[in-house]
């Protein structure tokens, strides 16, 4: 059975909407491209790195129109990378209408999407979920995930829609590896499906060590 990577970029209250451009996701939204001038290299390097081994991508289908408008014509530059990754991999696209999949390799998921999910989990060994936020609220929900990587940004929006939204069940996650930042404060957190439910507990529980021999 494969890994489903979910790669999502958000703001410090976790706003999700159009981090790319103004076009990506404009309606109600006045602050798409908010990630740009936060990128630095280390960040890039990180969502490089993110990406290999990808064989295939799970998109929703915002995100399979933006791509597919622009992958496709990219062929050299600095997107070269990039391009000839998700022009030759595998894209499934979960929608409920009819989205042009003229992009070499593109498939219609069908109605049942956890089925589906589940299928291509089977199929390949590394999927990659970018953005596509209410695909997302789907996979939370029903746990079809392996890895999250986060990448939190240090602005605060207030408005737009946010990673975590309503879809998402009570779900314990492990992180992976330390926190890392980049020199204009983006922290990248990657976090690991773990299994059972979150617990609850008592600060003052003895052997939480919070007794009055601390001060307390």
């Amino acid at each position: 059975m494969g890994l489903i990577h979910i790669e999502m970029f958000a703001t410090l209250d976790l706003v999700g909407q159009a981090p790319g451009g103004p076009d990506e996701d404009p309606v109600g939204f006045p602050f798409g491209g908010w990630q740009a001038p936060l990128l630095d290299e280390v960040s890039g390097a990180q969502v490089g790195t993110a990406y290999q081994g990808t064989d295939a991508l799970l998109l929703g289908r915002r995100t399979y129109d933006i791509f597919a408008a622009y992958w496709p014509h990219q062929k050299g530059g600095e997107d070269g990378e990039f391009a000839a990754l998700f022009n030759r991999v595998p894209k499934y696209v979960a929608s409920r209408g009819k989205p042009d999949l003229s992009w070499a390799g593109s498939t219609q998921l069908g109605p049942d999407l956890a089925g589906a999910v589940r299928e291509i989990r089977d199929r390949h060994e590394n999927v990659k979920v970018v953005g596509s936020l209410n695909l997302v609220q789907t996979l939370l929900h029903e746990k079809l995930f392996d890895r999250l990587d986060l990448w939190v940004h240090p602005i605060l929006l207030g408005v737009g829609k946010k990673v975590f939204d309503g879809g998402e069940v009570p779900t314990n996650l492990t992180l992976l590896e330390p926190p890392a930042a980049g020199r204009k404060g983006t922290v990248l957190l990657r976090y690991g499906l773990a299994d059972g439910t979150p617990r609850t507990g008592d600060m003052s529980a003895p052997d939480r060590g919070l007794g009055r021999e601390d001060g307390l």
